[in-house]
């Protein structure tokens, strides 16, 4: 079958999924820091940074689940 759209796909969502995968890590990285998994940091054992991490990984997800419904309306 043959493509006759003119103009290049759009990359769409792209940029608010990769937001969304980083908060995801820094997310992850912290709430470890203050479980006290990863140790010898400033962060380590205090609880503010195991829940600033917890909160960053749902606003990651939320940012990924963003990303892909913007992704998948652009594809029609």
């Amino acid at each position: 079958m043959v493509n006759n759209e003119t103009e290049p796909p759009r990359l769409r969502g792209w940029l608010t999924m990769s937001l969304g995968l980083l908060a995801l890590v820094i997310g992850g990285v912290w709430t470890l820091q203050g479980l006290d998994y990863l140790g010898d940091g400033l962060m380590s054992g205090q609880t503010f940074w195991a829940a600033a991490g917890g909160a960053l990984i749902v606003a990651g997800l939320a940012l990924i689940v963003v990303g892909m419904r913007r992704r998948s309306s652009g594809q029609q």
